[in-house]
C-alpha cells in the first residue's frame, strides 16, 4: 500500500521473497521514495507470504496474529510520515536517507536518549564504588535503562532515538508499557519514571532539549499502609530467646533499628565514628542516610547502646555490627515474629523496625519536627505519615486534654 504526499513522498510495505525463514516466513521490507530516490529498510517483522494482502499492504484475515502485526504496520506508517512532516517543517526539505536514518535511529544524533541514559548510569557507577550512592538506586537504574530499550525496539522498531522526540506522549506510552507489558504495579511506574525524568533535567541542563516533556505528566506515589510494631510486641520481641543461635544477632539488629530509626543500609554501614559525644553530654549516632545524603541524627538510649558494647571488636574497618544480607535479615525476621506469635496486617520486614520508631515514638510524644530530623526526612511531610499510622497517638492526646471538658460533662450528665 502507497501513501503519498505532496507528489514527493511515497512509503511501500512489501515482502522480501527471496529471502524466507526456516519456518516459511519472509520478512516485510519498506522502501521510503523521496522526489524519485529510494531507500529500503527492514520492518524487522516477518510474515506468512500466503497471507500478505499485496493491494493493501497488510496481512489478510482477522486472527490475533494478522491484528497484531496489522497494528504494527500501521504504527510504522504513522511513524515515518510523522518524521517526514517534521523534518519539512524543522529543516523545510527531508531526503529518503535522513527519513530512513531517523526511523531507524541510526546516526540522528550522537547524544541520543539511550546513549545519554547510558553514560548517566556508568558516572551512577562510579560513585557506587566510592561510597557516594547505593547499590540498589543503582540497580534500579539498570532496569529502566533495559525496559526502556525494550520500550523504543517494541514500539518505534528502533535501536534508539534523539532526544527531540521525548515526548509527553512518549513517557505517557512507556508508562502504559510497564503496567500493561512489565506488569508493574502503581508504585513501581512512579519510581521507574524517577530515573528517566532525571535523565531529561540532564538533558535540558546540556541544552539538548528545550522543554521538560514531564511537565504535562503527572503521577505519585500511592499511599500504602505500612508494617510496624506495637511498643508491647517490641518488648516481647526484646526478651524473647530465639530458637535458633543464627537469629539472635538479626534480631538485635532489628532491635536496634526499632530505637534508632536507621535503615539496614545505614546500619550496616555504621562506624564507631558515627558515635558522638554531643553538646547534652549524651551520646548520639552523627550520620547521613545512605538514599537520600540527608543528615540524620539520633541521641542513643540504654538498649542501642548496650547492644553496640555487646558487638564491640568482633567487626573490621571500624564497622559497629557484622550485617548479614538484606535477604538474609528479612528470612530471619519473618522466622523470629512466626516464633513470638506476633500478628501484623502486613508482612513484617527488616524495614519495618524503621517504621516502628516512628510510630512508637511519635505516639509516645516526641514532636513531628524532632522525629522528622532524627530519620532523615527531606520534609516533614514524609513523617507526617506516621501521624496517619497509628490510633495510639491519638488516644493519647485525648488523655491530654479530656480532664479538661470534665467540669462540662459533668455537668451535663446531671441534666439527664
Amino acid at each position: 500500500m502507497e501513501t503519498v504526499k505532496r507528489s514527493t513522498f511515497k512509503l511501500l510495505l512489501y515482502l522480501k521473497k527471496n529471502e524466507p525463514k526456516k519456518n516459511g516466513n519472509v520478512p516485510v521490507m519498506g522502501r521510503i521514495t523521496i522526489d524519485g530516490t529510494p531507500k529500503t529498510f527492514g520492518t524487522k517483522l516477518e510474515i506468512d507470504p500466503n497471507s500478505w494482502d499485496l493491494k493493501h499492504g497488510r496481512v489478510l484475515g482477522k486472527s490475533s496474529l494478522a491484528l497484531s502485526t496489522n497494528q504494527k504496520l500501521d504504527k510504522i506508517r504513522v511513524r515515518i510520515n510523522k518524521i517526514y512532516d517534521e523534518m519539512l517543517k524543522d529543516e523545510g526539505f527531508a531526503t529518503a536517507q535522513k527519513v530512513k536514518l531517523s526511523f531507524l535511529g541510526v546516526g540522528v544524533m550522537e547524544d541520543s536518549l539511550l546513549k545519554i541514559f547510558k553514560k548517566n548510569n556508568e558516572d551512577f557507577e562510579k560513585m557506587v564504588s566510592k561510597g557516594e550512592r547505593s547499590q540498589s538506586t543503582y540497580y534500579k537504574y539498570k532496569i529502566v535503562y533495559n525496559h526502556l530499550k525494550e520500550f523504543i525496539t517494541c514500539r518505534y522498531y528502533r535501536d534508539d532515538m534523539a532526544f527531540r522526540e521525548l515526548t509527553c506522549d512518549f513517557i505517557r506510552e512507556f508508562d502504559l508499557f510497564l503496567r500493561v507489558d512489565k506488569g508493574c504495579t502503581h508504585n513501581t511506574v512512579w519510581v521507574y519514571t524517577m530515573p528517566l525524568y532525571r535523565v531529561a533535567e540532564l538533558a535540558i541542563k546540556n541544552g539538548l532539549i528545550r522543554r521538560n516533556p514531564f511537565e504535562d505528566y503527572e503521577i505519585s506515589m500511592k499511599e500504602n499502609d505500612r508494617s510496624y510494631l506495637l511498643k508491647e510486641q517490641v518488648e516481647t520481641l526484646l526478651f524473647h530467646t530465639p530458637t535458633k543461635e543464627k537469629y539472635e544477632l538479626v534480631k538485635n539488629l532489628f532491635i536496634f533499628s526499632c530505637f534508632t530509626g536507621l535503615a539496614y543500609i545505614d546500619i550496616k554501614k555504621l562506624k564507631k565514628s558515627n558515635i558522638q559525644s554531643f553538646f547534652d553530654g549524651h551520646e548520639w549516632i552523627i550520620s547521613r542516610r545512605q538514599k537520600s545524603d540527608v543528615a540524620s541524627n539520633v541521641r542513643l538510649m540504654e538498649i542501642p547502646k548496650r547492644l553496640i558494647e555487646k558487638y564491640a571488636g568482633i567487626t573490621q574497618n571500624d564497622f559497629i555490627f557484622p550485617v548479614p544480607t538484606n535477604k538474609i535479615c528479612n528470612s530471619y525476621i519473618d522466622k523470629l515474629i512466626q516464633e513470638v506469635e506476633i500478628i501484623t496486617e502486613q508482612k513484617v520486614t527488616f524495614h519495618t523496625a524503621r517504621h516502628t520508631f516512628g510510630t512508637m515514638f511519635l505516639t509516645e510524644g516526641v514532636p513531628l519536627e524532632s522525629l522528622s530530623k532524627m530519620m532523615g526526612h527531606k520534609n516533614i511531610s514524609t513523617t507526617q505519615i506516621y501521624a496517619k499510622i497509628t490510633s495510639q497517638k491519638i488516644s493519647k492526646d485525648m488523655d491530654l486534654i479530656s480532664h479538661k471538658f470534665k467540669a462540662m460533662e459533668e455537668a451535663f450528665i446531671e441534666t439527664i
